[in-house]
């Protein structure tokens, strides 16, 4: 027959149960019950008390370099004593001193203040090199049309924070976040894709698009969606939010023909249509320049909407900190499309 401490699968020593006495909580370990350290050390805040009263000989100077009154002073020192069930100091009209304990007590708390110094200059360490880099992956349009301009204004706020870019697709984007390789990305699809967090930073609209000597320029009525749908297209690759959101909008005209050509990158989508190699897909924001100039001409569509929203995207339940936190702003604070 087993013993009851198999019976509970637990081997002397490790911890079995909790226990509340008094309204402090305890642990049972093996056959002693220890109180939780933060119930039977004094805050760092009351040490620091201590050792100024130490220093200055006078519980209102010791107050005074803390900033606290000198009545709550006297209350802090008190709560301590009781805390620990020794006297650590003596009041007279000439002065506060340490007693014996005082003092034995004081060279604890001087080690211990010196270690959560120490913790904290090491936890600005760390602050300061997670703040000396962002790395940042977003698709193309957003890559080459909004966020030079958003990391410019970064660079003002934060002349010492080294950003790197990588632009891909959309799927990349994720792929790199999950990956740990990007603190934050933007992304151009239907939605936020699966694992990650977003939220919409800007809009934009997907236009047809075909050189003037192209016949669609001289249409004088739109584009029927099963005719755009049935036509060979010069494309972004599948992955692309410029793809997601084209396969989406023409799936219940047929779905998108095979393309004529599928390119990785908006500037290569563009310099095939300027040339005249067929008619393109492509965001408004890559575009304005080529149809004030007449390089490009936009055909429109009946019945099909091509707005997409742009997201900024971070792993789920890690929302932005330190330089990613900022550009997320700045993103708000100048919004696009």
């Amino acid at each position: 027959m087993s013993s009851s401490g198999e019976h509970h699968g637990e081997r002397h020593g490790q911890r079995h149960e909790e226990q509340h006495a008094g309204g402090r909580r305890t642990e049972a370990y093996g056959s002693g019950v220890r109180a939780q350290l933060h119930h039977r050390v004094p805050d760092l805040g009351a040490l620091e008390l201590l050792l100024a009263v130490a220093r200055h000989g006078s519980l209102g100077a010791a107050a005074r370099e803390v900033g606290i009154t000198q009545p709550a002073a006297s209350s802090r020192i008190r709560s301590m004593e009781r805390q620990l069930g020794v006297a650590l100091v003596d009041r007279s009209p000439r002065g506060s001193r340490l007693t014996d304990a005082g003092a034995l007590v004081t060279d604890w708390a001087r080690r211990i203040v010196e270690a959560a110094e120490a913790f904290d200059a090491g936890a600005q360490a760390l602050r300061g090199r997670r703040d000396s880099r962002l790395r940042v992956a977003a698709s193309m349009t957003i890559a080459e049309y909004l966020l030079p301009g958003w990391l410019i204004a970064l660079r003002a706020e934060r002349p010492d924070t080294a950003v790197s870019l990588q632009a891909g697709n959309s799927a990349v984007v994720a792929e790199r976040l999950h990956a740990s390789e990007a603190d934050m990305g933007f992304v151009e699809g239907l939605a936020v894709p699966d694992g990650l967090d977003g939220v919409v930073v800007a809009h934009d609209r997907l236009v047809i698009v075909a050189a003037p000597s192209h016949p669609w320029a001289r249409r004088r009525g739109p584009l029927d969606p099963a005719e755009l749908a049935a036509t060979p297209l010069v494309l972004r690759e599948r992955g692309s939010g410029t793809r997601q959101v084209l396969d989406a909008a023409l799936a219940g005209h047929g779905g998108l023909a095979r393309p004529l050509l599928e390119l990785a990158s908006t500037t290569a989508v563009k310099a095939a249509a300027v040339s005249g190699a067929g008619p393109a897909v492509l965001s408004e924001l890559a575009i304005a320049e080529e149809l004030a100039s007449r390089r490009l001409v936009a055909i429109p569509v009946a019945g099909v909407e091509l707005r997409r929203d742009l997201r900024a995207v971070w792993p789920t339940g890690h929302r932005p900190t330190g330089p990613a936190r900022d550009l997320l702003s700045l993103t708000r604070a100048r919004p696009a499309g």
